[in-house]
């Protein structure tokens, strides 16, 4: 007999392991199909961090000689790809739109942060992460912070997601306003209907309350993120279709938040602490893919939503994550306010190395629809760039020279290569302590920019345009560039807390 279980010499049945033998084979390369599909649709798992600067993690520079070791992030850093100039936008609101949508998030009318009371809201017609992988045959979760409306439109489950879990709608600093507004001597009715709540989606794909998101839940909800993603995963590692999870940490965001067992394991403080559970949180998730068995067909991304907050402005003893070598807060958009950690892992796609080529947040989109082979929308501008070939090692350059930052809807800084040019000067505010970030100014010059050159002067300490003038040569032509766009597409009014219309 031959392996098919047919006499050779009996003409009958050896015609019949002819048809066995050929849907045999025909099983075979189904199979094998099968196979390579799986491998061009890998589940993905994006996990965004919170107000986290580029000087924090220990592959970064940071780690054990902040008092704060990462492990876990310092193992992602070595068996993957580490961006050392991966830019975003300059707040929690912005950044995230520009992620979902591939878009600059004044295109979206979410160029300023959300708070509650203001009109912003992520549009049903935005075209989502979620959303490209969902049409891709995806299961589409999501955890943590969402920050992008409260609009039954702008929910996570109305943008792609098919299930929401410990949901963060708005911020953590709604943790902090119950105790303020109870001293302002408001109502409790109105401090009841304010209050910020954690949500999570049922089975119609509609939110529901869970609990009030309080100063004692902060301490809690890192670890709660971690399990409801450890558990989605091990709930679809062996399902029919791949999977897209969002992870949206809560953490390095103020007020610093921890667990009974996290509590003084930094010399740095309780910020120290809350950073160093981070990092377990990350591990926690890290695992549960390895526990999965789907570590070699998952792409793990770990980025921030934009630089430090090193001044909460409520405790002045508050020192929180690090801009690294440069300077910038969230919501400024000097260098350490837009430069953060960004990590891509695929073994076996994305070779491991550290690269300083030019990455934004936006970029994420058009290059997971290119691993997909789709189609994003062709009736709106896409910011982002494809990083495909970059990211895999077969293009040594990234697909992106230049970048553009926005505030109240107004290009605020552009950078070009290694130059950064500002149409107005980020400057300090006054009091004590002096601060950038959400706390400082923009200031008219003498109608030039100031340019810097970001390798030489990382600190953006000496204004280089008397000597450097030709670079407001090719910084005009990406403000262009991006001009012309709106001749066909016009923004939305750009939303502001200080510019109001007759």
């Amino acid at each position: 007999m031959n392996p098919y279980g047919v006499i050779k010499n009996t003409d009958g049945l050896h015609s019949m392991g002819r048809v066995t033998q050929s849907l045999l084979l025909g099983i075979l390369l189904l199979a094998s199909a099968s196979v390579t599909r799986a491998a061009e649709r890998p589940n993905v798992v994006l996990m965004l961090a919170d107000n986290l600067g580029y000087g924090d993690i220990g592959a970064y520079g940071g780690g054990a000689v902040l008092g704060t070791p990462t492990p876990n992030l310092d193992a992602l850093a070595a068996e993957g790809l580490v961006l050392t100039q991966f830019f975003v936008e300059p707040g929690c609101t912005p950044s995230r739109a520009g992620l979902m949508t591939g878009r600059y998030s004044v295109r979206s009318g979410l160029n300023s942060i959300i708070v509650a009371g203001t009109p912003q809201t992520l549009r049903d017609e935005e075209f989502t992460m979620a959303e490209l992988f969902r049409e891709h045959g995806y299961n589409t979760g999501m955890v943590g912070k969402w920050h992008l409306g409260q609009e039954r439109q702008s929910q996570p489950t109305s943008q792609g997601f098919d299930s929401y879990r410990v949901g963060i709608l708005e911020t953590t600093d709604g943790t902090l306003y119950p105790e303020s507004m109870r001293r302002s001597g408001l109502p409790e009715a109105a401090i009841e209907k304010s209050r910020p709540y954690i949500w999570a989606s049922n089975d119609a794909g509609e939110l529901e309350p869970v609990r009030p998101y309080d100063l004692e839940y902060r301490d809690q909800i890192e670890g709660d993120i971690a399990q409801a993603a450890s558990d989605y995963i091990a709930r679809h590692a062996d399902g029919d279709k791949p999977f897209f999870l969002y992870v949206g940490w809560s953490s390095v965001h103020y007020p610093a938040g921890v667990s009974e067992s996290f509590r003084g394991r930094s010399p740095a403080g309780r910020y120290g602490d809350m950073f160093i559970e981070h990092d377990h949180s990350v591990g926690e998730v890290l695992a549960a893919i390895d526990a999965a068995g789907i570590r070699d067909n998952t792409v793990v991304v770990y980025i921030s939503d934009n630089g430090p907050v090193s001044n909460e402005g409520q405790d002045h003893d508050y020192l929180g994550s690090s801009p690294g070598p440069f300077r910038g807060e969230v919501g400024d958009v000097l260098e350490g306010s837009l430069r953060v950690p960004g990590m891509v892992r695929w073994p076996g796609q994305v070779p491991a190395r550290k690269s300083n080529q030019m990455v934004a947040i936006h970029d994420f989109l058009p290059t997971f629809a290119a691993m997909l082979e789709g189609n994003l929308p062709s009736d709106r501008p896409i910011d982002g760039k494809n990083q495909l070939g970059f990211f895999k090692g077969s293009e040594e350059q990234s697909a992106r020279e230049s970048y553009i930052a926005f505030l109240d809807g107004e290009i605020s800084a552009v950078r070009w290569r290694h130059w950064r040019i500002y149409p107005k000067q980020i400057v300090a505010s006054a009091g004590n302590p002096s601060a950038h970030g959400v706390y400082g100014y923009r200031a008219e010059g003498m109608g030039y920019p100031a340019i810097f050159n970001i390798m030489r002067d990382p600190r953006e300490e000496m204004n280089v345009v008397g000597t450097e003038a030709w670079v407001m040569g090719p910084y005009m032509k990406v403000v262009a560039d991006y001009q012309a766009t709106l001749k066909a597409h016009p923004n939305p009014a750009a939303f502001s807390l200080t510019k109001f219309s007759p």
